[in-house]
């Protein structure tokens, strides 16, 4: 009995000694993962405070660089703006060089011109199409010598280009309004192509042939052969007339003064007749005869207009002439009108 006594305690001590430490075991594991836990959280606690300082001085590297990149452009602004000395632009062999292009853009030009204007002369049709391509050639000849000149032998920075355009602009405007309007007449020209070069036009008290079309004025040749220079800022304010628009024929008019008491269907049968046998005669249109009563001195007279179409404009003074030559002779050899009644 003793002995059973004896094993129950010895369990139950064993029991308790058991309990005893497992509960130790367990409040040591806890304490454990407490320190864990609050060794984390410092952990945690030390990157946030050095991902802020990175940030930070992330920040701050950044506001350098670009403070550095903003400065760097200012100065390279600066740098751009400020003009050079002039005797790097203009220098010996620049100037050389630029006078060699001018040369040889002329004589270039000069050639292309002269072969169109050869080539426009001997074919009819294609004569007035032909002269109207020559003022083109040069003006846009010209701007791409100028523009190679400048870009590529001067190639002068972009603050020089300013310089001289506002200087330019400043003296044009106040030395040179009627040369801007003349200028700016042969551009509207150009554009809107009242007229060609070749064309018949009237202006004011003149008429004549287009014979070149320019930047400051056109110029036509009349009909005694003198050559009258337009400035181009007239035109722009006056009305022009075109006899042809760019055809090759153009209206001739023929005016003959008659008596009162002349037959008008004989005459117009004969002037009808008269224009058919020139050899300028353009048969393709028709021919018109009409009559005018007019008084002169105290006279009433029939003004004859016998209108045709001359075959090539260049011809239209000796077509007009032909035209009242054979109409007045065969008046007389008909005997429609008396001699008398042409004095």
């Amino acid at each position: 009995m003793k002995k059973i006594v004896f094993i129950f305690l010895l369990l139950l001590a064993n029991l308790i000694v058991a309990k005893e430490s497992k509960t130790s075991f367990l409040e040591l594991s806890l304490l454990k993962i407490q320190q864990a836990d609050t060794i984390k959280t410092q952990q945690v606690d030390t990157i946030k405070v050095k991902t802020s300082e990175i940030k930070e001085l992330v920040k701050v590297e950044a506001k350098k660089e670009v403070k550095a990149e903003v400065q760097a452009t200012k100065n390279k602004i600066v740098k751009d703006l400020t003009p050079p000395p002039i005797w790097d632009l203009f220098s010996p062999g620049k100037i050389i060089w630029a006078l060699i292009f001018m040369v040889v853009g002329y004589l270039v030009i000069r050639f292309i011109v002269s072969l169109l204007e050869k080539y426009a002369e001997k074919f009819t049709n294609q004569r007035i199409t032909i002269k109207g391509i020559v003022p083109i050639i040069k003006i846009f000849g010209w701007i791409f010598i100028f523009i190679i000149i400048i870009v590529g032998i001067f190639q002068p920075p972009a603050a020089t280009i300013l310089a001289v355009s506002a200087s330019l602009g400043i003296a044009v405007g106040f030395a040179s309004q009627d040369i801007i309007k003349n200028i700016f007449g042969g551009v509207i020209i150009l554009l809107d192509r009242p007229f060609m070069v070749g064309d018949k036009i009237e202006v004011g008290s003149h008429y004549g042939e287009v014979v070149e079309i320019g930047l400051r004025s056109i110029r036509i040749v009349t009909a005694d052969d003198s050559l009258v220079s337009i400035p181009n800022g007239e035109l722009m304010n006056k009305s022009v007339s075109n006899s042809n628009t760019g055809e090759a024929n153009c209206q001739v008019v023929a005016e003959i003064y008659l008596p009162i008491t002349v037959d008008t269907k004989r005459v117009r049968q004969l002037a009808n007749e008269s224009a058919q046998v020139s050899k300028y005669i353009y048969l393709n249109k028709p021919i018109y005869v009409l009559f005018f009563n007019e008084v002169k001195e105290g006279r009433s007279y029939l003004k004859m207009r016998l209108k045709a179409y001359v075959v090539d404009i260049r011809y239209e003074f000796a077509f007009k002439s032909d035209m009242t030559e054979i109409v007045i002779k065969q008046l007389l050899e008909q005997k429609i009108i008396d001699p008398k009644d042409l004095r």
